[in-house]
């Protein structure tokens, strides 16, 4: 079994994991600044080949409702493209408050909120990327509820 890579995707940064090549534990891997189209599929065709990725894991930025908002229709067409870009399977994991475990985390350790924002999206990446290895990576996607409202964008 190759490695997995998981995903905080968000417009200006993705924070990435990486699975170990048994698939029991995600380490934090890298805060990666979008730029160019290009750019971005060439960093990432880099990075699976030379961390020997076998599929990747977006998180899916769900509401506290389980629906699906912008952000998460943003993070589906980003998995659309990157499986596309890289030839490997895109599946999707619910990632809702892992940013905020993130700061919580780092927080207990004394860092400063300069050095949390810094590394805040890999950390949230690793703690999605834990919680679909302990649900056994499954190949299905995340299924979420329909579309919410405009009005009800504030929810997440």
């Amino acid at each position: 079994m190759g490695r997995i890579l998981g995903l905080d995707f968000g417009t200006r940064r993705v924070g990435a994991a990486l699975s170990d090549p048994s698939g029991w534990i995600a380490s934090p891997l890298e805060v990666y600044e979008r730029q160019a189209t290009d750019r971005d599929a060439e960093h990432y065709r880099r990075l699976i080949e030379d961390e020997q990725i076998d599929r990747i894991v977006v998180g899916l930025p769900l509401h506290t409702s389980g629906r699906e908002g912008e952000s998460a229709i943003l993070a589906r067409e980003f998995g659309a493209w990157l499986g596309e870009v890289t030839g490997r399977t895109v599946s999707y994991h619910d990632e809702r408050y892992t940013s905020h475990e993130a700061d919580d985390a780092m927080r207990a350790t004394g860092m400063k909120a300069k050095d949390r924002r810094a590394r805040r999206d890999m950390l949230a990446a690793q703690i999605m990327l834990q919680a679909y290895l302990d649900a056994g990576s499954p190949t299905t996607e995340t299924s979420a509820a329909p579309l919410d409202d405009p009005v009800d964008e504030g929810d997440s």
